[in-house]
């Protein structure tokens, strides 16, 4: 099937992977200027929060969103998602050259076993009905399956936030990657379902149905923003005491994999899925566990390598 085209004679697919790869650059930039910043106002012993290359990575992350957002307008999901991995492996690129983080050959092997599997669980993911009115959105968000999911990832961020960040943050990296990986289950949708009730709340006229188009978008609005706000908190705080290699790369396949559920949850992708797709995710996921596996084995030697050196 021929793909629309722009007036400038772009295709719309082509550029929305223009903009993808170059979002993924720019994402992949994001984490490695945030622990620098980190680093070099540890350095002078002042806060972060006054660090110029802590502000330019910040700056980044919102510029990389943005870009992602156009991405996911102009082109498939299936398409501009994978290319998400180019940005893990940049930044891996930029982590040696200005953090010196140097992976050895596990933490190289890891990082791409994770892009791998993260690309194979994307393409073979079931792809959602199109939701094209605000009623189906509330009616998919009022499932009770959904609902229970919501309730559930809810309930895991409490308990990791109030009771096991503060023991074990600072020394297990996978608490501060499933706190930042679980908002995924809110932001991600909460960023689809605002376009969509944007076109009630600013294109309708008043009434009844214009109020609880409003309700809607403010309440998807302030999920968005809590979502973001405790991510971009447990981001910096992962990134205070690990290196932005090893982060990057798991909170990558972790934050993939459960946007993946919870959108399989809310639009029922599940009950079009294959079993060869089944399958095949299921391969994708073994390949991310191995990978995830060997970076923190590379990780920890890497921190023993560190102590024995000082």
């Amino acid at each position: 099937m021929a793909s629309d085209s722009e007036p400038g004679g772009v295709s719309l697919p082509v550029a929305g992977i223009v903009i993808a790869v170059v979002s993924s650059f720019i994402n992949g930039s994001t984490f490695v200027l945030q622990k620098k910043g980190i680093l070099r106002s540890r350095d002078r012993g002042g806060s972060y929060l006054t660090d110029v290359v802590w502000w330019t990575g910040t700056l980044s992350m919102v510029v990389g969103q943005v870009g992602n957002f156009l991405a996911y307008n102009v082109a498939p999901a299936v398409i501009v998602t994978p290319l998400g991995a180019l940005g893990v492996l940049f930044g891996a690129v930029l982590a040696s050259w200005i953090l010196k983080e140097h992976l050895n050959i596990l933490g190289k092997l890891g990082c791409i076993l994770c892009c791998c599997g993260s690309v194979v669980l994307i393409i073979h993911a079931p792809k959602a009905e199109a939701v094209t009115s605000r009623l189906e959105l509330e009616e998919r968000l009022s499932d009770p399956v959904f609902v229970l999911y919501a309730l559930l990832v809810v309930l895991l961020l409490v308990i990791l936030i109030v009771w096991i960040a503060p023991a074990h943050g600072k020394s297990n990296i996978m608490v501060y990657v499933a706190i930042c990986s679980l908002l995924g289950s809110f932001t991600v949708p909460s960023s689809k379902g605002l376009g969509l009730v944007a076109q009630d709340v600013f294109g309708g006229g008043g009434g009844p149905s214009s109020s609880g188009a409003l309700a809607l978008f403010l309440g998807l609005l302030g999920t968005l923003a809590v979502s973001i706000l405790i991510q971009f908190f447990f981001i910096n705080k992962a990134l205070e005491c690990f290196s932005s290699n090893a982060f990057e790369a798991i909170y990558y396949v972790t934050f993939t994999s459960t946007v993946i559920l919870a959108s399989a949850l809310l639009f029922k992708e599940w009950t079009a899925l294959t079993l060869t797709d089944g399958l095949a995710m299921l391969c994708g996921l073994a390949t991310v566990c191995v990978g995830v596996v060997l970076l923190r084995i590379s990780h920890e030697a890497l921190i023993t390598w560190k102590k024995k050196t000082d």
